[in-house]
């Protein structure tokens, strides 16, 4: 290693590493049942590869953003500072496993798999020695990922360098997805959205992401960073791994989260208090339930269809750590009568689709 080099690298790792009294960002999204809701990046790098930071600056900066995990994906043939340098793939995870043991930030050991599209770059996640998946056919390398029990996902399909006009779905990656090479693909990287992606995840059952593909240090921002929310049986690498392989995720960017229904809808209940109890709504009268959001997500609402017998608020945002007021007022005498009353929103902020919006619906007790 060229001395001078090293010297800049070693400022730039104090510059970014711990100031003294800096706290840890606590993220508020909530557990769901059975499950806990792990906040995760599955994507960045580091000097090893063609980043800017020292490995444990990653660490850090995982800690003090409120994350779980993160995985730490140098490439395997793109070495930008390989003049400077020399080790071997494995050892960006070395050098941060210490310091995520000791601040309890899950490391997962990955790799990226960089080649020219098709099939693109690829990340293996849960790897046990990434100095195996150097090899020249990049069937080899996935071969040889998959047979170490890796995750594979593909990141940014859409990426302009290496799909400028039309993002596509090629032969290769029917060919990798069929010979269980693919598993997971990137429906958001750092700030760009994939809506292809979302549909073939949706139409092949691949695992969603979002990650940040961060390469210098991390930008401080009021927002959060791009991540993966993980619906984990357990808070562990194998407790991620199985959920991943489980397509237990949701992508979650700026106010935007995009997943299943089956996850998205009890995230969205989850984050609310409101009163339950009987509303006894009549015709010409109002009622207001006070609706309490737990979480750090604005959820934005619009009213599906009108209510019968009743109406309600055609478009309420439920504010982040805020109480909301719901009125509904009877407007006919057939509200008198009715055992229920039934509340169907779309949340424009919870994708499932590149078309369709989550739908919610609240149920009140009436008579």
């Amino acid at each position: 290693m060229h001395y001078k080099r090293l010297s800049f690298f070693l400022i730039l790792y104090l510059i970014v590493g711990f100031a003294v009294g800096q706290s840890r960002k606590d993220i508020n999204i909530p557990d769901i049942s059975g499950y806990k809701t792990l906040k995760c990046d599955f994507h960045m790098h580091t000097v090893f590869s063609d980043g800017t930071v020292w490995p444990t600056v990653r660490i850090k900066e995982a800690w003090l953003e409120g994350l779980d995990a993160i995985s730490i994906t140098d490439h395997i043939e793109y070495l930008q500072h390989s003049k400077d340098i020399s080790a071997d793939h494995n050892r960006s995870f070395e050098i941060a496993r210490p310091l995520a043991m000791e601040l309890d930030v899950i490391l997962v050991k990955g790799a990226e798999i960089t080649r020219d599209m098709p099939p693109g770059h690829l990340n293996a996640l849960f790897i046990t020695n990434a100095n195996l998946l150097v090899r020249d056919d990049v069937m080899d390398a996935l071969n040889e990922a998959r047979d170490q029990g890796a995750f594979i996902m593909w990141n940014h399909p859409g990426w302009k360098a290496q799909q400028p006009d039309t993002t596509l779905w090629w032969e290769k990656h029917t060919e990798l997805f069929n010979n269980d090479l693919m598993h997971g693909i990137e429906v958001y990287n750092s700030r760009s959205y994939f809506p292809e992606a979302l549909d073939w995840a949706n139409e092949k059952g691949l695992t969603m992401f979002g990650n940040t593909d961060v390469h210098g240090p991390m930008e401080s921002t009021d927002s959060h960073r791009t991540m993966t929310l993980v619906f984990a049986k357990n808070r562990s690498v194998g407790g991620i791994k199985e959920a991943l392989f489980s397509r237990r995720t949701v992508a979650y960017f700026g106010n935007t989260l995009i997943g299943e229904s089956k996850y998205l809808e009890p995230l969205f209940f989850e984050s609310l208090d409101y009163d339950k109890t009987l509303l006894r709504l009549k015709d010409k009268e109002s009622r207001t339930i006070q609706i309490k959001n737990n979480s750090d997500i604005d959820y934005e609402l619009e009213l599906l269809q009108p209510g019968v017998g009743f109406e309600a608020p055609e478009v309420i945002t439920l504010k982040a750590h805020q109480v909301t007021l719901l009125q509904v007022s009877g407007n006919s005498d057939e509200v008198n009568t009715m055992k229920k009353l039934d509340l169907f929103y779309e949340v424009k902020n919870m994708k499932i689709s590149s078309k369709d919006n989550l739908v919610v619906t609240f149920s009140f007790k009436n008579n």
